[in-house]
Protein backbone atom coordinates (compact mmCIF):
# COMPACT_ATOMS: atom_id res chain seq x y z
CA UNK A 1 0.00 0.00 0.00
CA UNK A 2 1.31 3.84 -0.81
CA UNK A 3 1.11 4.37 2.84
CA UNK A 4 3.47 1.65 4.03
CA UNK A 5 1.11 -0.76 5.59
CA UNK A 6 -0.59 -4.13 4.21
CA UNK A 7 -3.82 -5.34 5.08
CA UNK A 8 -4.17 -8.65 7.66
CA UNK A 9 -5.46 -11.48 7.32
CA UNK A 10 -2.94 -12.23 4.67
CA UNK A 11 -4.85 -15.17 3.68
CA UNK A 12 -8.68 -14.06 4.53
CA UNK A 13 -11.74 -16.51 5.09
CA UNK A 14 -11.47 -20.19 6.30
CA UNK A 15 -7.96 -21.11 6.30
CA UNK A 16 -6.80 -22.06 9.33
CA UNK A 17 -3.88 -23.96 10.60
CA UNK A 18 -1.07 -22.72 8.57
CA UNK A 19 1.90 -23.95 7.68
CA UNK A 20 4.92 -22.07 5.88
CA UNK A 21 8.15 -22.77 4.79
CA UNK A 22 10.58 -21.11 2.61
CA UNK A 23 12.07 -22.06 -0.35
CA UNK A 24 14.74 -19.64 -1.67
CA UNK A 25 13.07 -16.45 -2.79
CA UNK A 26 9.48 -18.34 -2.61
CA UNK A 27 7.09 -18.61 0.30
CA UNK A 28 4.66 -21.37 0.50
CA UNK A 29 1.22 -21.78 3.10
CA UNK A 30 -0.91 -25.08 3.56
CA UNK A 31 -3.80 -24.74 5.63
CA UNK A 32 -6.55 -27.09 6.72
CA UNK A 33 -9.61 -28.50 4.93
CA UNK A 34 -11.88 -30.81 6.90
CA UNK A 35 -14.61 -32.07 5.20
CA UNK A 36 -14.08 -30.05 1.69
CA UNK A 37 -12.75 -32.03 -1.33
CA UNK A 38 -10.06 -31.10 -2.99
CA UNK A 39 -8.01 -30.63 0.81
CA UNK A 40 -5.04 -28.67 1.71
CA UNK A 41 -5.09 -25.50 -0.07
CA UNK A 42 -1.36 -24.61 -0.97
CA UNK A 43 -0.85 -20.79 -1.81
CA UNK A 44 2.52 -19.10 -2.56
CA UNK A 45 4.02 -15.91 -2.03
CA UNK A 46 7.39 -13.60 -3.05
CA UNK A 47 7.04 -10.96 -0.07
CA UNK A 48 4.94 -12.58 3.02
CA UNK A 49 2.19 -9.94 1.85
CA UNK A 50 0.52 -10.91 -0.96
CA UNK A 51 -0.33 -14.53 -1.50
CA UNK A 52 -2.13 -17.30 -4.81
CA UNK A 53 -3.63 -20.07 -4.63
CA UNK A 54 -1.77 -22.39 -6.75
CA UNK A 55 -3.51 -25.94 -6.07
CA UNK A 56 -5.00 -28.39 -3.37
CA UNK A 57 -2.39 -31.19 -2.10
CA UNK A 58 -5.57 -33.38 -1.81
CA UNK A 59 -6.84 -33.40 -5.32
CA UNK A 60 -7.50 -37.43 -5.90
CA UNK A 61 -9.73 -39.50 -4.23
CA UNK A 62 -6.99 -41.73 -3.72
CA UNK A 63 -5.34 -39.08 -1.31
CA UNK A 64 -8.30 -38.11 0.38
CA UNK A 65 -11.10 -40.35 1.68
CA UNK A 66 -13.65 -38.46 3.71
CA UNK A 67 -16.96 -40.33 3.81
CA UNK A 68 -20.61 -39.57 3.88
CA UNK A 69 -20.61 -39.99 7.80
CA UNK A 70 -17.51 -37.53 8.43
CA UNK A 71 -18.62 -34.92 10.34
CA UNK A 72 -18.86 -31.42 9.39
CA UNK A 73 -15.47 -30.10 10.73
CA UNK A 74 -13.90 -34.00 10.26
CA UNK A 75 -11.50 -34.91 7.87
CA UNK A 76 -8.21 -33.15 7.05
CA UNK A 77 -6.72 -31.42 10.41
CA UNK A 78 -3.39 -29.18 10.92
CA UNK A 79 -0.97 -30.15 8.03
CA UNK A 80 2.92 -29.58 7.87
CA UNK A 81 4.45 -28.24 4.80
CA UNK A 82 8.78 -28.71 4.94
CA UNK A 83 11.26 -28.81 2.33
CA UNK A 84 14.09 -31.04 3.04
CA UNK A 85 16.85 -32.98 0.75
CA UNK A 86 14.98 -31.72 -2.71
CA UNK A 87 11.73 -32.13 -2.03
CA UNK A 88 8.54 -31.31 -0.51
CA UNK A 89 6.84 -32.71 2.44
CA UNK A 90 3.67 -32.61 4.28
CA UNK A 91 2.43 -34.56 6.79
CA UNK A 92 -1.42 -34.43 8.26
CA UNK A 93 -4.14 -35.99 10.06
CA UNK A 94 -7.08 -37.04 8.24
CA UNK A 95 -9.33 -37.73 11.34
CA UNK A 96 -12.25 -39.74 9.64
CA UNK A 97 -12.51 -43.29 10.42
CA UNK A 98 -9.65 -45.69 9.60
CA UNK A 99 -7.38 -42.76 8.19
CA UNK A 100 -5.01 -41.74 10.97
CA UNK A 101 -1.74 -38.96 9.91
CA UNK A 102 -0.59 -39.52 6.60
CA UNK A 103 2.51 -38.29 4.37
CA UNK A 104 2.84 -36.60 1.66
CA UNK A 105 5.45 -35.46 -0.94
CA UNK A 106 5.94 -33.55 -4.25
CA UNK A 107 9.01 -32.19 -6.08
CA UNK A 108 6.12 -28.94 -6.57
CA UNK A 109 3.77 -27.66 -4.07
CA UNK A 110 1.65 -26.94 -6.91
CA UNK A 111 1.68 -30.77 -7.48
CA UNK A 112 1.04 -33.56 -8.65
CA UNK A 113 1.34 -34.46 -4.86
CA UNK A 114 2.33 -38.29 -4.28
CA UNK A 115 0.09 -41.14 -2.74
CA UNK A 116 -0.08 -41.17 0.75
CA UNK A 117 2.52 -42.92 2.84
CA UNK A 118 0.21 -44.01 5.96
CA UNK A 119 2.21 -43.76 9.53
CA UNK A 120 0.22 -46.12 11.68
CA UNK A 121 3.03 -45.91 14.36
CA UNK A 122 2.40 -42.11 15.02
CA UNK A 123 -0.54 -41.44 17.02
CA UNK A 124 -2.25 -38.34 17.83
CA UNK A 125 -2.96 -35.40 15.61
CA UNK A 126 -1.58 -31.95 14.19
CA UNK A 127 2.12 -34.04 13.28
CA UNK A 128 5.49 -32.53 12.49
CA UNK A 129 8.08 -32.89 10.90
CA UNK A 130 12.32 -31.96 11.80
CA UNK A 131 15.13 -33.03 10.40
CA UNK A 132 18.17 -33.38 12.92
CA UNK A 133 22.14 -33.23 11.45
CA UNK A 134 22.25 -36.61 11.12
CA UNK A 135 19.43 -36.60 8.85
CA UNK A 136 17.27 -38.20 11.77
CA UNK A 137 13.24 -37.49 11.18
CA UNK A 138 11.43 -36.21 14.65
CA UNK A 139 7.90 -36.44 14.10
CA UNK A 140 5.88 -34.33 17.09
CA UNK A 141 2.41 -34.17 17.78
CA UNK A 142 -0.25 -32.74 19.60
CA UNK A 143 0.10 -33.87 23.65
CA UNK A 144 3.64 -32.72 23.00
CA UNK A 145 5.11 -36.15 22.00
CA UNK A 146 7.55 -37.47 19.52
CA UNK A 147 8.36 -40.32 17.49
CA UNK A 148 11.59 -41.14 15.06
CA UNK A 149 10.41 -41.59 11.27
CA UNK A 150 11.32 -43.11 8.54
CA UNK A 151 9.69 -40.26 6.10
CA UNK A 152 10.30 -42.30 3.28
CA UNK A 153 8.72 -46.05 4.17
CA UNK A 154 6.17 -44.51 6.94
CA UNK A 155 8.23 -46.75 9.58
CA UNK A 156 8.63 -45.41 13.24
CA UNK A 157 11.15 -46.32 15.67
CA UNK A 158 10.76 -46.74 19.39
CA UNK A 159 7.84 -45.42 21.37
CA UNK A 160 6.09 -41.92 21.68
CA UNK A 161 8.38 -39.98 24.12
CA UNK A 162 6.91 -37.09 26.42
CA UNK A 163 8.58 -33.64 25.48
CA UNK A 164 6.74 -31.14 26.91
CA UNK A 165 3.04 -30.07 28.87
CA UNK A 166 3.02 -26.80 27.52
CA UNK A 167 2.25 -24.11 30.74
CA UNK A 168 -0.88 -25.47 31.85
CA UNK A 169 -3.21 -24.38 28.70
CA UNK A 170 -5.76 -26.60 27.80
CA UNK A 171 -4.94 -28.50 24.53
CA UNK A 172 -1.23 -28.62 23.97
CA UNK A 173 -1.20 -29.09 20.30
CA UNK A 174 0.39 -27.51 16.75
CA UNK A 175 4.23 -28.08 17.96
CA UNK A 176 6.42 -27.22 15.30
CA UNK A 177 9.96 -28.03 16.18
CA UNK A 178 13.27 -25.96 14.68
CA UNK A 179 17.06 -25.60 14.50
CA UNK A 180 17.75 -21.56 15.43
CA UNK A 181 21.12 -21.01 16.39
CA UNK A 182 22.50 -23.02 19.28
CA UNK A 183 19.01 -24.16 20.21
CA UNK A 184 16.41 -26.69 19.22
CA UNK A 185 12.85 -24.77 19.75
CA UNK A 186 9.65 -26.13 20.34
CA UNK A 187 6.62 -23.96 19.52
CA UNK A 188 3.37 -24.97 20.53
CA UNK A 189 -0.37 -23.53 20.60
CA UNK A 190 -2.46 -24.24 24.17
CA UNK A 191 -5.41 -22.53 25.70
CA UNK A 192 -8.20 -23.72 23.11
CA UNK A 193 -8.48 -22.70 19.63
CA UNK A 194 -11.02 -20.69 20.76
CA UNK A 195 -10.88 -17.38 22.80
CA UNK A 196 -8.20 -19.16 25.31
CA UNK A 197 -5.86 -19.90 22.26
CA UNK A 198 -2.07 -18.58 22.46
CA UNK A 199 1.40 -19.79 21.36
CA UNK A 200 3.66 -20.81 23.93
CA UNK A 201 7.70 -21.80 23.39
CA UNK A 202 10.13 -24.02 24.80
CA UNK A 203 14.01 -24.49 23.78
CA UNK A 204 16.52 -27.52 23.90
CA UNK A 205 19.84 -28.44 23.08
CA UNK A 206 19.00 -31.45 21.46
CA UNK A 207 15.62 -32.21 19.07
CA UNK A 208 14.41 -34.37 22.20
CA UNK A 209 14.79 -32.18 24.80
CA UNK A 210 14.82 -31.94 27.95
CA UNK A 211 13.03 -28.39 27.49
CA UNK A 212 13.17 -25.33 29.25
CA UNK A 213 9.95 -23.19 28.72
CA UNK A 214 10.57 -19.28 28.03
CA UNK A 215 9.51 -17.55 30.68
CA UNK A 216 7.29 -14.61 28.59
CA UNK A 217 5.00 -17.63 27.54
CA UNK A 218 2.93 -17.19 26.11
CA UNK A 219 4.33 -15.42 23.53
CA UNK A 220 1.56 -14.13 22.25
CA UNK A 221 -2.54 -14.38 22.96
CA UNK A 222 -5.33 -12.32 22.88
CA UNK A 223 -7.11 -13.61 25.49
CA UNK A 224 -9.31 -11.52 27.91
CA UNK A 225 -8.58 -8.33 25.64
CA UNK A 226 -10.76 -6.68 23.15
CA UNK A 227 -8.33 -6.65 20.40
CA UNK A 228 -10.49 -6.93 17.22
CA UNK A 229 -8.21 -10.09 16.29
CA UNK A 230 -9.15 -13.36 18.86
CA UNK A 231 -8.39 -16.54 18.97
CA UNK A 232 -4.59 -16.51 18.03
CA UNK A 233 -2.72 -19.73 17.90
CA UNK A 234 -1.36 -22.57 15.55
CA UNK A 235 1.72 -20.67 14.51
CA UNK A 236 4.93 -21.57 12.64
CA UNK A 237 7.93 -19.42 11.71
CA UNK A 238 10.03 -18.51 8.75
CA UNK A 239 12.48 -16.19 7.95
CA UNK A 240 12.43 -13.40 5.47
CA UNK A 241 15.14 -11.79 2.84
CA UNK A 242 16.59 -10.11 5.28
CA UNK A 243 16.96 -12.04 7.93
CA UNK A 244 13.94 -10.99 10.03
CA UNK A 245 11.93 -13.73 11.34
CA UNK A 246 7.96 -13.74 11.09
CA UNK A 247 4.88 -15.78 12.42
CA UNK A 248 2.17 -17.06 10.15
CA UNK A 249 -1.03 -17.75 12.48
CA UNK A 250 -4.25 -18.07 12.75
CA UNK A 251 -6.69 -15.98 13.98
CA UNK A 252 -10.41 -14.85 13.79
CA UNK A 253 -12.19 -11.20 13.27
CA UNK A 254 -15.75 -11.20 15.89
CA UNK A 255 -18.15 -8.86 15.23
CA UNK A 256 -21.46 -7.79 16.50
CA UNK A 257 -22.19 -7.11 19.97
CA UNK A 258 -21.65 -9.75 22.82
CA UNK A 259 -20.23 -12.33 22.73
CA UNK A 260 -18.83 -11.67 19.73
CA UNK A 261 -19.37 -13.75 16.47
CA UNK A 262 -16.68 -15.08 13.68
CA UNK A 263 -17.97 -16.34 10.47
CA UNK A 264 -15.72 -16.49 7.94
CA UNK A 265 -13.91 -19.12 10.02
CA UNK A 266 -9.95 -18.97 11.28
CA UNK A 267 -7.82 -17.42 9.56
CA UNK A 268 -3.97 -16.27 8.58
CA UNK A 269 -2.19 -13.56 9.94
CA UNK A 270 1.07 -12.57 9.73
CA UNK A 271 3.41 -11.09 12.69
CA UNK A 272 6.77 -9.81 12.75
CA UNK A 273 9.31 -11.65 15.36
CA UNK A 274 12.13 -9.84 17.33
CA UNK A 275 15.29 -11.99 19.09
CA UNK A 276 16.19 -11.37 22.61
CA UNK A 277 18.29 -13.17 24.66
CA UNK A 278 17.39 -16.40 22.65
CA UNK A 279 13.79 -16.27 22.75
CA UNK A 280 10.99 -14.98 19.99
CA UNK A 281 9.60 -12.17 21.02
CA UNK A 282 6.71 -11.33 18.64
CA UNK A 283 5.52 -7.68 17.73
CA UNK A 284 2.24 -6.27 17.60
CA UNK A 285 -0.28 -8.11 15.63
CA UNK A 286 -2.99 -5.38 13.48
CA UNK A 287 -5.27 -5.48 11.02
CA UNK A 288 -2.91 -2.48 9.55
CA UNK A 289 0.76 -3.56 9.86
CA UNK A 290 3.57 -1.92 8.74
CA UNK A 291 4.82 -3.32 5.51
CA UNK A 292 8.15 -5.62 5.43
CA UNK A 293 11.38 -3.82 4.58
CA UNK A 294 11.36 -5.71 1.02
CA UNK A 295 10.33 -5.01 -2.57
CA UNK A 296 6.52 -6.31 -2.49
CA UNK A 297 5.37 -8.63 -5.11
CA UNK A 298 1.74 -7.89 -5.38
CA UNK A 299 -0.40 -11.39 -6.98
CA UNK A 300 -3.59 -10.21 -9.76
CA UNK A 301 -6.80 -10.05 -8.13
CA UNK A 302 -9.25 -13.04 -8.44
CA UNK A 303 -10.97 -12.18 -10.89
CA UNK A 304 -15.07 -11.27 -10.33
CA UNK A 305 -16.45 -14.13 -12.33
CA UNK A 306 -15.87 -17.51 -13.81
CA UNK A 307 -17.58 -18.62 -16.47
CA UNK A 308 -16.83 -22.29 -16.07
CA UNK A 309 -14.88 -22.15 -19.47
CA UNK A 310 -12.21 -24.71 -18.51
CA UNK A 311 -11.94 -28.30 -18.72
CA UNK A 312 -11.44 -28.26 -14.70
CA UNK A 313 -12.79 -26.09 -11.92
CA UNK A 314 -10.19 -22.96 -10.53
CA UNK A 315 -8.55 -24.38 -7.14
CA UNK A 316 -10.78 -22.39 -5.34
CA UNK A 317 -13.46 -24.10 -5.67
CA UNK A 318 -14.66 -27.00 -2.83
CA UNK A 319 -17.10 -30.06 -2.81
CA UNK A 320 -18.43 -31.36 0.34
CA UNK A 321 -16.37 -34.58 1.05
CA UNK A 322 -16.02 -35.98 -2.51
CA UNK A 323 -16.85 -34.36 -6.60
CA UNK A 324 -17.31 -37.33 -8.45
CA UNK A 325 -16.97 -36.66 -12.08
CA UNK A 326 -20.47 -38.09 -12.89
CA UNK A 327 -22.00 -35.50 -10.85
CA UNK A 328 -19.92 -32.54 -11.14
CA UNK A 329 -18.86 -31.63 -14.48
CA UNK A 330 -17.81 -28.63 -17.55
CA UNK A 331 -17.87 -30.90 -19.87
CA UNK A 332 -21.94 -31.89 -20.20
CA UNK A 333 -22.73 -28.24 -21.41
CA UNK A 334 -20.02 -26.42 -22.49
CA UNK A 335 -18.86 -22.93 -20.55
CA UNK A 336 -21.56 -24.27 -17.78
CA UNK A 337 -20.95 -25.92 -14.96
CA UNK A 338 -23.36 -29.26 -14.26
CA UNK A 339 -24.40 -30.55 -11.06
CA UNK A 340 -26.55 -33.94 -10.68
CA UNK A 341 -28.17 -34.23 -7.52
CA UNK A 342 -27.50 -36.78 -5.29
CA UNK A 343 -29.11 -35.97 -1.73
CA UNK A 344 -32.17 -34.26 -1.42
CA UNK A 345 -31.14 -30.93 -0.13
CA UNK A 346 -28.16 -28.80 1.94
CA UNK A 347 -29.50 -30.97 4.96
CA UNK A 348 -27.70 -34.11 3.49
CA UNK A 349 -23.98 -35.04 3.77
CA UNK A 350 -23.78 -36.13 0.13
CA UNK A 351 -25.45 -33.33 -1.45
CA UNK A 352 -23.66 -31.94 -4.99
CA UNK A 353 -22.26 -28.30 -3.45
CA UNK A 354 -19.61 -26.83 -4.95
CA UNK A 355 -18.61 -23.55 -3.22
CA UNK A 356 -15.65 -21.16 -2.50
CA UNK A 357 -14.72 -19.53 0.80
CA UNK A 358 -15.97 -16.40 2.20
CA UNK A 359 -13.22 -14.39 2.37
CA UNK A 360 -14.58 -11.09 2.94
CA UNK A 361 -16.99 -8.82 5.77
CA UNK A 362 -19.02 -7.32 2.95
CA UNK A 363 -19.19 -9.12 -0.21
CA UNK A 364 -22.25 -10.28 -3.06
CA UNK A 365 -22.35 -13.41 -5.09
CA UNK A 366 -24.31 -13.79 -8.07
CA UNK A 367 -25.13 -16.81 -10.41
CA UNK A 368 -27.06 -17.41 -13.37
CA UNK A 369 -29.42 -21.12 -12.80
CA UNK A 370 -31.13 -23.02 -15.58
CA UNK A 371 -33.38 -25.50 -13.28
CA UNK A 372 -35.10 -26.54 -16.13
CA UNK A 373 -34.26 -30.20 -15.72
CA UNK A 374 -34.10 -30.23 -11.31
CA UNK A 375 -33.82 -27.42 -8.51
CA UNK A 376 -31.11 -25.84 -7.33
CA UNK A 377 -29.36 -23.19 -6.57
CA UNK A 378 -27.23 -20.04 -4.47
CA UNK A 379 -26.23 -21.47 -0.68
CA UNK A 380 -24.09 -19.83 1.91
CA UNK A 381 -23.03 -22.71 4.44
CA UNK A 382 -21.33 -23.27 7.68
CA UNK A 383 -22.77 -27.26 8.15
CA UNK A 384 -25.43 -29.18 7.34
CA UNK A 385 -27.61 -27.98 10.17
CA UNK A 386 -26.69 -24.33 9.80
CA UNK A 387 -27.23 -23.15 6.37
CA UNK A 388 -29.21 -20.19 3.81
CA UNK A 389 -29.74 -20.80 0.42
CA UNK A 390 -31.96 -19.36 -2.61
CA UNK A 391 -33.48 -22.35 -4.43
CA UNK A 392 -34.95 -21.84 -8.00
CA UNK A 393 -37.47 -24.41 -10.15
CA UNK A 394 -39.77 -24.25 -12.73
CA UNK A 395 -41.61 -20.95 -12.56
CA UNK A 396 -40.57 -20.13 -8.77
CA UNK A 397 -37.95 -18.89 -6.72
CA UNK A 398 -37.99 -19.72 -2.58
CA UNK A 399 -35.50 -18.87 0.46
CA UNK A 400 -34.78 -20.96 2.98
CA UNK A 401 -33.27 -20.96 6.61
CA UNK A 402 -31.36 -24.33 8.32
CA UNK A 403 -30.30 -23.29 11.80
CA UNK A 404 -30.15 -26.77 13.79
CA UNK A 405 -33.51 -28.25 14.12
CA UNK A 406 -35.47 -26.11 12.47
CA UNK A 407 -35.71 -25.13 8.62
CA UNK A 408 -38.30 -22.89 7.43
CA UNK A 409 -39.28 -21.19 4.21
CA UNK A 410 -38.62 -17.60 4.25
CA UNK A 411 -39.92 -16.24 1.18
CA UNK A 412 -40.67 -16.97 -2.75
CA UNK A 413 -42.25 -15.41 -5.87
CA UNK A 414 -42.77 -16.46 -9.06
CA UNK A 415 -40.16 -16.06 -11.62
CA UNK A 416 -40.44 -16.56 -15.78
CA UNK A 417 -39.46 -19.98 -16.94
CA UNK A 418 -35.96 -20.24 -18.23
CA UNK A 419 -32.20 -18.95 -16.83
CA UNK A 420 -32.84 -16.54 -13.57
CA UNK A 421 -29.80 -15.11 -11.84
CA UNK A 422 -30.08 -15.40 -7.78
CA UNK A 423 -27.67 -13.39 -5.70
CA UNK A 424 -26.71 -12.66 -1.88
CA UNK A 425 -25.48 -9.75 -0.53
CA UNK A 426 -23.37 -9.53 3.09
CA UNK A 427 -22.93 -6.23 4.73
CA UNK A 428 -21.95 -5.93 8.56
CA UNK A 429 -25.27 -5.48 10.83
CA UNK A 430 -25.54 -1.82 11.68
CA UNK A 431 -24.54 -0.67 15.11
CA UNK A 432 -27.45 -1.39 17.43
CA UNK A 433 -27.28 -2.61 20.82
CA UNK A 434 -25.25 -5.83 22.65
CA UNK A 435 -27.36 -8.25 21.15
CA UNK A 436 -26.66 -7.16 17.18
CA UNK A 437 -25.52 -10.08 15.36
CA UNK A 438 -22.04 -9.26 12.81
CA UNK A 439 -23.83 -9.41 9.49
CA UNK A 440 -26.81 -9.38 7.47
CA UNK A 441 -27.50 -11.62 4.59
CA UNK A 442 -29.97 -10.42 1.73
CA UNK A 443 -30.97 -13.36 -0.65
CA UNK A 444 -32.91 -11.91 -3.87
CA UNK A 445 -33.30 -12.07 -7.52
CA UNK A 446 -31.40 -9.99 -10.32
CA UNK A 447 -34.00 -8.41 -12.57
CA UNK A 448 -33.73 -8.15 -16.51
CA UNK A 449 -32.36 -4.74 -15.72
CA UNK A 450 -29.80 -5.29 -13.50
CA UNK A 451 -31.31 -4.35 -10.75
CA UNK A 452 -31.17 -6.46 -7.31
CA UNK A 453 -34.82 -7.79 -5.84
CA UNK A 454 -34.17 -8.69 -2.08
CA UNK A 455 -37.03 -11.43 -1.13
CA UNK A 456 -35.88 -11.93 2.21
CA UNK A 457 -33.00 -10.94 5.11
CA UNK A 458 -31.41 -12.89 7.62
CA UNK A 459 -29.41 -13.02 10.10
CA UNK A 460 -25.64 -13.74 9.83
CA UNK A 461 -25.09 -15.16 13.47
CA UNK A 462 -26.77 -18.49 12.89
CA UNK A 463 -24.07 -19.32 10.29
CA UNK A 464 -21.25 -18.52 12.52
CA UNK A 465 -18.73 -20.62 14.90
CA UNK A 466 -20.04 -19.41 18.10
CA UNK A 467 -23.62 -20.83 17.33
CA UNK A 468 -22.58 -23.96 15.21
CA UNK A 469 -19.46 -24.49 16.89
CA UNK A 470 -16.53 -26.27 14.74
CA UNK A 471 -13.46 -25.35 13.18
CA UNK A 472 -14.67 -24.25 9.32
CA UNK A 473 -16.17 -20.95 8.48
CA UNK A 474 -18.39 -19.89 5.88
CA UNK A 475 -18.74 -21.42 2.47
CA UNK A 476 -20.72 -19.70 -0.77
CA UNK A 477 -21.27 -21.71 -3.79
CA UNK A 478 -23.75 -23.83 -5.86
CA UNK A 479 -25.76 -27.01 -5.41
CA UNK A 480 -28.45 -29.01 -7.08
CA UNK A 481 -31.31 -30.74 -4.53
CA UNK A 482 -33.38 -32.25 -7.63
CA UNK A 483 -32.36 -33.42 -10.55
CA UNK A 484 -30.00 -31.80 -12.96
CA UNK A 485 -28.85 -27.98 -12.96
CA UNK A 486 -26.76 -25.97 -14.76
CA UNK A 487 -24.76 -22.69 -13.68
CA UNK A 488 -23.89 -20.63 -16.41
CA UNK A 489 -21.38 -18.33 -14.60
CA UNK A 490 -20.60 -17.51 -10.75
CA UNK A 491 -19.65 -14.32 -9.56
CA UNK A 492 -18.02 -13.42 -6.12
CA UNK A 493 -17.31 -9.73 -5.25
CA UNK A 494 -15.78 -7.74 -2.30
CA UNK A 495 -17.81 -5.10 -1.19
CA UNK A 496 -16.70 -2.27 0.90
CA UNK A 497 -16.37 -2.86 4.16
Amino acid sequence: MSDGTVSNPVIPGFHPDPSICRVGDDYYVVCSSFEYFPGIPVFHSRDLVHWAQIGNALDRPGQLRLYPDTASSGGIYAPTLRHHDGRFWLIVTNVAEGEGNLLFTATDPAGPWSDPVRLPGVPGIDPDLSWDEDGTCWCTVAGVSQIRLDPYTGETSGEPRQLWSGTGGAAPEAPHLYRIGDYWYLMIAEGGTERGHGVSVARGRTPAGPFEPCPANPVLTHRSTDHPIQNTGHADLVQGPDGSWWMVLLGVRPRGGTPGWHVLGRETFLAPVEWVDGWPVVGELTIRMPAPAWPLHPVPDVPVRDDFDQAELQPCWVSLRERPARLCTTKERPDWLTLHAAGDSLDEPDVVFVGRRQQHLSCGARTRVDPAEGRGGLAVRLDERHHYEIEAAAGEVKVFARVGPLRTEVASRPVAAGPVVLGVEVAPHPPADARTGPDLLSFGVEEPDGTFTVLGTLDGRYLSTEVAGGFTGRVIGMYAAAGTVHFDWFDYEPRPA
